[in-house]
C-alpha cells in the first residue's frame, strides 16, 4: 500500500469531516494516497506538523505564522502551496450603530469596543491593530470587550465574532470589529438588523488560511496534491458540494504577501515570540 500524504486540520464545526472525508474519496479515485488527522486547536496541529507527524496543513493564517516561526527556529521551513480564492484581499471592519455620536475614530476614546476571541485574526488581532495604527492604543484609550467562543480556533468558530456583533446591537458595546464577509452575513441572517450598523473604518487588505507544506513531506505527493487540489473544477457535480461547504469556488496557487497586517498584529499583542513560543498565560 502506498505511503499517504497525510493532512491536519481542525474541526472548527462537525461540516469539516464531511469536507476532508469527501475530499480524501476524490483524491484516492485520481491515484492518491491520502489521509487526513483533525485536531481541537491550531497550536496542536502546528507542532504536529513541524514535528513531522503532517506533511500538509490547512492552517488559519495564524497558525501560518506560528508554523513559519516554529519550522525556522527548529532550522527547518515550510511554504504555502494553496488557497482559496475566498482567502485573498480580505478587510476587517470596525462598525458602529447607524446612529450613533460616533463619527470617527478617535470618538472611540473611552467607548467600549467588542471584538471576537482572543486569537481571532479578523475579529480581534487585526482590527485592534489597525485602531493602534490609527492612534488609539487598545486597553488604554479604550476598553476591549472580548467574546471568547471557540479559543484555540483561531476565529474559524465564528460565534465570538457573532456575539460582539449582538453586543452593539443589544447597547453593551459602543463598536464591533468583523470580517467584512461576515458584516454582510450578520445583516442577511438578522443578528445586525437591516441598515442598524455603519462602517467606521476599515483595515488594508489581508490574506486568511492557505495549505502549508513541511519541508520534510515527500516531493512527489505534495506535488501531485497540489496538482489536484488546483485542479478541481466547480463545474464538477462531485466537488461543488464539497468546495461550496469550504467556502470557495476555486484553488489558487498559495501566497505569503498578505501576512504582513498580521505579522504586525502578532508582533503587537505578544501573541507569539519570535521562535514561535506561547505567552505565559497560553493563548490556546
Amino acid at each position: 500500500m502506498a505511503r499517504p500524504l497525510v493532512l491536519g486540520a481542525v474541526a472548527y464545526d462537525p461540516k469539516v469531516v464531511t469536507i476532508w472525508e469527501g475530499f480524501a474519496q476524490w483524491f484516492d479515485r485520481h491515484g492518491l494516497a491520502f489521509d487526513y488527522v483533525l485536531y481541537s486547536n491550531y497550536d496542536a496541529m502546528v507542532e504536529a506538523l513541524v514535528a513531522r507527524h503532517l506533511d500538509v496543513a490547512w492552517s488559519s493564517p495564524l497558525a501560518w505564522i506560528r508554523a513559519e516561526r516554529l519550522s525556522r527556529a527548529a532550522g527547518a521551513a515550510v511554504s504555502a502551496v494553496a488557497m482559496r480564492d475566498t482567502d485573498c484581499d480580505l478587510t476587517s471592519v470596525v462598525v458602529v450603530g447607524a446612529g450613533s455620536d460616533i463619527t470617527e475614530v478617535a470618538d472611540l476614546r473611552g467607548r467600549r469596543v467588542g471584538v471576537g476571541a482572543v486569537d481571532s485574526p479578523q475579529a480581534t488581532l487585526i482590527p485592534l491593530s489597525h485602531l493602534q495604527g490609527l492612534g488609539l492604543e487598545p486597553g488604554r484609550d479604550f476598553e476591549v470587550v472580548g467574546h471568547e467562543v471557540g479559543v484555540g480556533k483561531h476565529g474559524d468558530h465564528v460565534g465570538g465574532e457573532r456575539d460582539a456583533a449582538r453586543a452593539l446591537v443589544q447597547g453593551r458595546v459602543d463598536a464591533a470589529c468583523m470580517i467584512d464577509g461576515n458584516h454582510l452575513l450578520f445583516a442577511h441572517e438578522g443578528t445586525l438588523p437591516a441598515g442598524s450598523t455603519r462602517i467606521l473604518t476599515r483595515t488594508a487588505p489581508y490574506d486568511h488560511c492557505n495549505v502549508t507544506v513541511g519541508s520534510h513531506a515527500p516531493e512527489a505527493l505534495v506535488e501531485r496534491f497540489t496538482e489536484l487540489l488546483l485542479a478541481m473544477s466547480y463545474d464538477d457535480p462531485e466537488v461543488r458540494p464539497l468546495l461550496d461547504l469550504e467556502g470557495l469556488k476555486a484553488w489558487r496557487p498559495g501566497r505569503t504577501s498578505g501576512y504582513r497586517l498580521l505579522e504586525a498584529a502578532v508582533a503587537e499583542q505578544g501573541v507569539y515570540d519570535d521562535g514561535g513560543g506561547l505567552p505565559e498565560d497560553g493563548r490556546r
